[in-house]
């Protein structure tokens, strides 16, 4: 039957229509409802939600201070996971499964136990991490890592390096170690050799890993929630405030959609100028 591969893709689409579509309309439809203190939720078509959050500077601040953070996130993700992953991708039997099981040992920890151990390690002035700077003589006074973004990027970063890890781990696997071995041959340097070949080989996975860390980053709750309590608000803490504190559910829609809209936008950007820049590298 011609039809059998569509009808087998129909359960997983009712699934998905029912757990992502569904919800997803639901949210934006709230968005342009209308809410009041000893109203509560009336549903009117309105704009009210979306010019607050469009044209008042307080969530303008909001969403700059979460891009940014994503932005450093990705940045640290990138410099220290690429090496990384190519140190993983040298080493040999048993010493690379033990040493990747290390990297993604952490994944099968929970994202809030991660973000509380950090926590621990930034404890204000009396912190493990300040402590150990101040012992080195990096610095001469605590740093201030709680409720900063300095301690959300670290933070975060950290949680999230071993998807970059991985997608630049896939990117190594079709690398072909006999054409390092050509290039160090014909008289390349250890640098030459990683700017002009391992490097355009990898970008592929650096590049996704970027997308994914960025989105992830953008989106993350509990690590801003707890490192950056409620002094450090981002998109995810404020639409959560909306939500469950102020009880003002259609703006905490607008907040959440904006945020949607506003990922979808720059990773569809990101990729399609990526692809245009690194045309040879994807084909």
């Amino acid at each position: 039957m011609r039809a059998a591969p569509y009808l087998l893709c129909v359960p997983a689409l009712v699934l998905f229509a029912g757990v992502v579509i569904v919800p997803l309309a639901m949210t934006v439809l709230l968005s342009f409802h209308d809410w009041g203190q000893y109203k509560g939720i009336e549903p009117v078509f309105i704009l009210k939600n979306w010019q607050e959050v469009l044209g008042d500077s307080y969530f303008h601040e909001m969403f700059a201070r979460t891009f940014r953070i994503a932005f450093f996130v990705t940045l640290l993700a990138a410099v220290f996971g690429a090496p990384e992953a190519y140190i993983l991708n040298r080493m040999r039997s048993p010493w690379r499964g033990i040493f990747l099981l290390v990297i993604l040992g952490p994944l099968l920890i929970s994202v809030v136990a991660r973000t509380l151990g950090w926590a621990l390690l930034f404890g204000g002035n009396s912190g493990l991490v300040n402590k150990a700077l101040m012992g080195m003589g990096l610095i001469s006074a605590p740093l201030p890592f709680m409720f900063t973004e300095t301690g959300v990027v670290i933070a975060l970063a950290h949680v999230l390096m071993p998807y970059m890890v991985l997608a630049v781990w896939a990117s190594l696997q079709r690398l072909d170690p006999q054409v390092e071995n050509a290039a160090v041959a014909l008289g390349a340097g250890p640098i030459t050799v990683l700017r002009r070949i391992v490097l355009p080989q990898v970008m592929p996975g650096i590049l996704s890993g970027a997308v994914i860390v960025f989105a992830l980053a953008a989106s993350a709750f509990a690590t801003p929630a707890i490192i950056g309590g409620r002094r450090l608000k981002v998109a995810s803490t404020l639409a959560y405030d909306e939500f469950l504190n102020t009880l003002n559910w259609p703006l905490g829609a607008a907040v959440a959609v904006l945020l949607l809209l506003a990922l979808i936008a720059i990773v569809w950007g990101a990729n399609r100028l990526v692809e245009r820049r690194y045309a040879q590298v994807f084909a």
